[in-house]
């Protein structure tokens, strides 16, 4: 199958390029290297897909092509539709992040609505392309009826971010009934692992913790995230591909939470150090819990997450001494 990946060179896009192209898939990359963190991360995550395309490739015509540009460039995701004759559409391009939604409501909205409208009406137009949108558990708001259900009221998000990724999933739906077009929203629960974003607190607490420095601690410890491990979430994303039809809402977590308190211990346990804590107040738009029913996508895709936190750390810090700090190998 030949795929459209928006954001492709991004954390979870690298990861879910991969498993592509190791499966045989062929795969266009859209990204537009942006700088809200870094952008020669990306090009550092680029450089890993381009290893693996060259591996499956086998010598002959590389089965990745890399497109530098935005999702808003109108005339250039036509230009792609028009040469790609995609099997399907992964949309995980966005501008995230609750806490920096709050600063720049208004450049969240272009990227992640109207990105995502110029994407739909080229689906518009060929309504058999599966359509797969990167959601977020952010939706659920403040709902204390835990574990979150895709069925649950979902009306009341609490930041822009939140607020653009439940737009995402109701403008998806009204181009599948009027056009068609078969449809996965996916509703990541708190991703994980090599190549996180760097401002993402599992990637902070992590680096300071081996720099001895201390780490932001905020409210009181008891907030709870189900924290899913990238490996788990690029497997749900293949399977809801392969599966997409009709109009259907995933949540994709490991369907279990940590406390910040416990995730700050687990973290110390990984690196082998005591984190210094940085204690300060809880934060607009954050939430107190987040805990995905995963029980549809087990269902219905075969999901099955199994990864734990404790061992989830333990790879993630071992890609961060590996390949961040360039620590040499332990010897045997």
């Amino acid at each position: 199958m030949k795929l459209l990946v928006t954001g492709g060179a991004g954390f979870i896009g690298s990861h879910l390029v991969e498993a592509l192209l190791r499966r045989g898939d062929e795969v266009v990359v859209l990204d537009n290297f942006n700088d809200f963190y870094d952008p020669v991360i990306k090009r550092h995550n680029v450089e890993a897909i381009e290893r693996t395309a060259a591996e499956v490739g086998g010598g002959g015509p590389s089965p990745l092509t890399l497109v530098e540009g935005d999702i808003r460039d109108a005339d250039l995701v036509e230009r792609l539709f028009e040469e790609g004759e995609f099997g399907a559409v992964v949309h995980l391009a966005a501008m995230a992040g609750v806490r920096p939604s709050l600063d720049d409501p208004l450049l969240y909205q272009d990227v992640n609505l109207r990105g995502t409208i110029i994407l739909l009406e080229q689906l518009a137009k060929r309504p058999s392309t599966r359509f797969v949108f990167a959601s977020s558990s952010s939706v659920y708001g403040g709902n204390d009826d835990v574990p979150f259900r895709e069925a649950a009221d979902v009306h009341k998000p609490i930041s822009p971010y939140a607020a653009t990724k439940r737009a995402g999933e109701l403008l998806a739906f009204t181009h599948h009934h009027l056009y068609g077009i078969p449809t996965a929203c996916l509703r990541f629960f708190t991703v994980y692992g090599p190549r996180q974003r760097p401002e993402m607190a599992i990637h902070k607490f992590v680096r300071l913790t081996l720099e001895g420095k201390p780490l932001p601690f905020f409210g009181d410890g008891t907030t709870r995230r189900d924290y899913t491990y990238v490996d788990d979430i690029i497997d749900g994303v293949v399977r809801s591909i392969d599966r997409c039809e009709g109009y259907e809402i995933y949540n994709l977590g490991e369907s279990r939470t940590t406390s910040l308190a416990e995730l700050v211990e687990l973290v110390g346990e990984a690196c082998g150090r005591a984190p210094v804590l940085d204690r300060q107040p809880m934060q607009p738009g954050d939430v107190v819990v987040t805990y995905a029913d995963v029980s549809k996508a087990r269902e219905k895709l075969g999901y099955d997450p199994h990864t734990t936190v404790a061992e989830g750390l333990a790879r993630f810090v071992a890609w961060y001494r590996a390949v961040v700090l360039r620590e040499p190998a332990a010897s045997s």
